[in-house]
């Protein structure tokens, strides 16, 4: 019985311990009302990437109840960008036929190295692709680094969860992956209501490694030790370097599979998003 209340309390001390290591020094708690806040986040614009079905406006990111939400919908108008002739697969469509929002901190916020904190709650229907995650500047990617702190979409038509870093190599736009694939299925055995709820997404990063969690259980451990650039990104390590944060839900494209009409509008919920530094570590954050 006394073994069992000492190893309590020490566990107890050392869970304080970790907690007085770190430090919040910023974030973002969405408690205002309709546009997040224009000196930490752009809003993208159009079809940007991954041949994805989704036109991005920032009408489809919105605070409300102390939450940002990002809204995914079904719509028919024609894209201002149409171009038949264009080699761009985006301007190539004549209409937008769903919008959805992409928020991202570039030039505004970045940071170097601490813990990155984020609780949502995200949209499981078919087609979905929210995301957490984060990018370098400053060379192209994959040479710029990509850290995806969350990641869900359909594999081989089955929901997955994913936990991922990028680097580059010696050829244009082809990345060096680092990845964890994850079953939903994993998550809703132990919860049914899973996708009901809130949850914490968490990215640890030092000098050393990336670690990346999902309410505490470790889905991914990268040794920066692996993470050197090719020719492009001049062999550099490009997580030595700040990053800045993105999120965004997709609908299609190459990962996000089927879209469900049924299932839209659909929501992806933010609570919060929160960075903290280790005491007396510099920070890089700007």
């Amino acid at each position: 019985m006394m073994r069992s209340i000492i190893i309590t309390i020490l566990a107890a001390m050392a869970t304080v311990c970790q907690a007085q290591e770190w430090e919040l020094v910023w974030s973002d708690e969405f408690n205002g009302q309709g546009e997040p806040d224009k000196e930490v986040w752009n809003f993208e614009r159009g079809f940007v990437r991954n041949q994805e079905d989704q036109w991005y406006q920032k009408e489809n990111a919105f605070m409300q109840d102390g939450v940002l939400i990002i809204e995914a919908r079904k719509e028919h108008r024609p894209n201002p960008t149409y171009d038949p002739e264009s080699r761009h697969w985006g301007r190539k469509r004549e209409f937008i036929e769903y919008s959805s929002a992409c928020i991202t901190s570039a030039r505004k916020k970045v940071f170097l190295y601490g813990r990155l904190e984020v609780r949502a709650k995200i949209p499981v229907a078919g087609g979905a692709w929210p995301a957490i995650w984060t990018l370098g500047s400053g060379v192209e990617w994959p040479s710029c680094g990509e850290i995806d702190v969350m990641e869900y979409y359909r594999i081989g038509g089955k929901p997955h969860i994913l936990a991922n870093a990028a680097w580059g190599n010696d050829k244009k736009y082809d990345a060096v992956w680092n990845s964890k694939k994850i079953p939903y299925s994993h998550f809703t055995e132990k919860d049914s209501l899973w996708a009901e709820k809130f949850h914490v997404w968490r990215m640890d990063w030092d000098e050393n490694n990336i670690k990346i969690y999902l309410d505490d259980e470790l889905l991914n451990d990268i040794p920066l030790s692996t993470t050197i650039n090719g020719s492009i990104g001049n062999f550099e390590n490009p997580f030595h370097k700040p990053q800045y944060i993105l999120l965004n839900l997709a609908l299609g494209g190459i990962n996000g599979g089927s879209i469900d009409d049924s299932a839209l509008p659909m929501r992806y919920e933010i609570d919060y998003v929160r960075i903290y530094q280790k005491k007396n570590v510099p920070t890089g954050m700007t």
